[in-house]
């Protein structure tokens, strides 16, 4: 959606790293509440990275989205509960075949209250063992987005019939359209 021009006032931004960016947007777009999810690069060390570039591991860059919300329409409480559960926190820079730093769990904080918001959610998920091992989310402050090449924006609406989309993200958004379909924008 970065071409698309939205109407962010009073809009929230959160970074969010949770494996392959095409999966994560494809899953953020269908929230109410959310008003724009961009996919793009945080968290290392190379300016305006290329897509080759990160895939390397080498730049120190996570594969994140950008997810502008509507505070009043959705909670950064329910956008880290949609996070924490539609990819796998505690397998250290890795989520299924897809394998390196850039694929790494990672909460990018905004501002403090969104630091003690996602400490608080990972402590209390690990002391109530909601998963098998601990988790390996990193929560640490965001500095710098760059975004994605076009060609990743609104990947998977526009590439839905590709095979990657058809393995890997559609089954993925289809759990997590059953088990969020309280949080669905009405088009769905």
């Amino acid at each position: 959606m970065s071409n698309k021009k939205n109407n962010l006032e009073g809009a929230e931004v959160i970074t969010l790293g949770a494996g392959c960016f095409w999966c994560v947007e494809a899953i953020f777009q269908q929230v109410e509440g959310v008003l724009q999810v961009e996919s793009g690069y945080s968290g290392g060390l190379v300016k305006n990275p290329t897509y080759k570039e990160v895939c390397t591991g080498m730049t120190g860059h996570a594969e994140v989205v950008q997810v502008s919300y509507d505070p009043k329409k959705i909670s950064f409480d329910k956008i880290l509960e949609i996070f924490w559960k539609t990819h796998d926190p505690t397998t250290l820079n890795r989520q299924g075949a897809d394998e390196g730093p850039q694929y790494r769990s990672a909460v990018f904080y905004h501002n403090e209250a969104q630091k003690a918001t996602a400490e608080a959610w990972k402590a209390k998920l690990n002391a109530e063992h909601v998963f098998p091992n601990p988790i390996v989310t990193e929560i640490t402050p965001f500095k710098v987005f760059y975004p994605a090449e076009d060609y990743h924006q609104d990947y998977y609406e526009l590439n839905g019939h590709n095979p990657y989309c058809q393995v890997v993200i559609k089954p993925k958004l289809d759990k997590f359209l059953k088990v969020f379909k309280d949080n669905l924008k009405k088009t769905h």
